[in-house]
């Protein structure tokens, strides 16, 4: 979104001709395209060509008069701002035309300028909410698999593989760094499988110590060790019938991976402790951070469990792999995190050039990073409209800056230099100042040092 919204037209519905023509130049002076209406029959009539993105009346016109061009603007479109200009005693038709969905109101006489910010304001306003609903449509169209947000041709591969073996019982391998939405996915799996109606049960492989992992997969009977009070189902009997989706498999330990290929060969189980074995009706979805394949070359991972999980691989691409993504991810968190929680009102947005530098930043940390970023800025915005950039994004002056290209690299024949200076200053100090060897320790002459040292300004060294 630009600072200044394009070719925006501005009804200028004003009988008094002073008035109409010093507003009109004021307006013209900004950017704005003025259409004037000398009378209401005229304002009305522009009106109905659907032109104008503003409407600037005053209350008192010829013919209808002013507030029947306001009614006909809302009835028109709605969310078309109209100000309304009053005299000095109409104060009480200034706030009836609030209440008939005029934007705002100015009062006779008035500023040409604080006029034209009024104008400025709310017409940019409308274009945003304009780019909202465009971002909305378009999230709509692009992805209607809740949560999942993409436009870009990786994206668009991930799920249109994801459509394709949900509704399979085929065990698939989530491959992608940390935050790119492998949870996210593994519940779309299960929300387009056959088994919707039956849980989905997540366990991260690398949020608990080697034991406790055991227990919370197979579950284990009351005395099976000396905590176990009570009995405990485990992840497997929680999944019956529905979806298992073990995430960061990469780090289950190796004593826990021959288990889990037993269960999966089998199709049966134990608890801790139980000597009856259970049936495991369950849709296997696991998810990795690094490529399983290196890890099982690195002798870190069952060569057999893998090839057992590694049934259909679905890689899900990291965020700056994602062209034209994060505009779209954006509009959907600030609608997650605050459209939601506040649906009455306007929504926060991000200009042009702070979106410019979102998506030049590399994301590291992937959505999860950017999802942080966006609750940030929400958080430290106060009254704030617009998201300020200081709050999206790291403190390095490469991403604080809008279009700019940072300047990081400098001219090879300084850095040179100044490597120089450096490397004959150090041979100085382990010669005690001698120069003689320290011009045999660089290689050089000791005239060459000599002038070297003029140069860098070191003869008293």
């Amino acid at each position: 979104m630009s600072d200044s919204a394009p070719r925006t037209r501005v009804l200028l519905a004003e009988d008094e001709p002073t008035i109409a023509e010093t507003l009109g130049d004021a307006l013209g002076d900004a950017g704005y395209e003025v259409l004037a209406a000398p009378d209401s029959a005229a304002a009305l009539a522009v009106l109905e060509s659907g032109s104008p993105d503003v409407v600037v009346t005053d209350i008192r016109m010829p013919g209808a008069g002013g507030m029947a061009i306001l009614e006909r603007s809302v009835a028109l479109d709605p969310t078309r701002p109209v100000i309304v200009i009053t005299g000095y005693a109409s104060v009480d038709q200034a706030v009836e035309a609030m209440s008939r969905g005029a934007a705002w109101y100015v009062q006779k006489p008035f500023d040409n300028l604080s006029l034209v910010e009024l104008v400025r304001r709310f017409s940019r306003a409308r274009w945003i909410e304009a780019e909202n609903r465009e971002l909305r449509d378009r999230i709509a169209r692009l992805s209607d698999i809740e949560g999942i947000v993409g436009r870009s041709p990786a994206m668009n591969d991930a799920v249109a593989r994801l459509r394709t073996v949900a509704p399979t019982d085929a065990t698939v391998l989530i491959e992608g760094e940390s935050g790119t939405g492998k949870e996210r996915f593994a519940m779309a799996l299960h929300a387009l499988s056959p088994r919707v109606d039956a849980p989905f049960v997540a366990l991260s492989c690398a949020a608990l110590p080697e034991n406790l992992l055991e227990t919370e997969l197979f579950g284990h009977e009351k005395g099976a060790f000396t905590d176990a009070h009570r009995e405990k189902k485990g992840r497997f009997e929680l999944a019956e019938g529905g979806t298992l989706f073990l995430d960061d498999i990469d780090d289950m330990p190796a004593s826990v991976q021959v288990k889990l290929l037993r269960v999966l060969q089998e199709r049966r189980y134990e608890r801790v402790g139980a000597e009856k074995s259970r049936a495991a009706d369950f849709r296997l979805i696991a998810a990795t951070k690094e490529p399983l394949r290196d890890l099982v070359r690195a002798g870190r991972f069952r060569d057999d469990l893998f090839y057992r999980i590694h049934v259909v691989p679905l890689r899900l691409p990291p965020l700056r792999e994602r062209d034209g993504d994060v505009p779209l991810l954006c509009q959907a968190l600030i609608e997650r995190h605050f459209a939601r929680a506040t649906p009455d009102a306007p929504l926060p947005y991000l200009r042009e050039s702070t979106m410019t530098a979102l998506e030049r930043y590399p994301w590291p940390g992937n959505v999860r990073e950017l999802e942080n970023a966006i609750q940030r800025a929400l958080a430290l915005r106060g009254d704030a409209l617009e998201l300020d950039r200081e709050h999206l994004l790291p403190a390095d002056p490469r991403w604080r800056g809008a279009n700019e290209v940072p300047e990081t690299v400098r001219p090879l024949r300084e850095v040179l230099k100044e490597r120089e200076r450096e490397h004959i200053a150090f041979a100085l100090e382990q010669t005690g100042g001698h120069r003689t060897q320290s011009a045999a320790l660089l290689g050089i002459s000791r005239k060459v040092l000599w002038e070297k040292l003029k140069e860098h300004d070191l003869e008293e060294s």
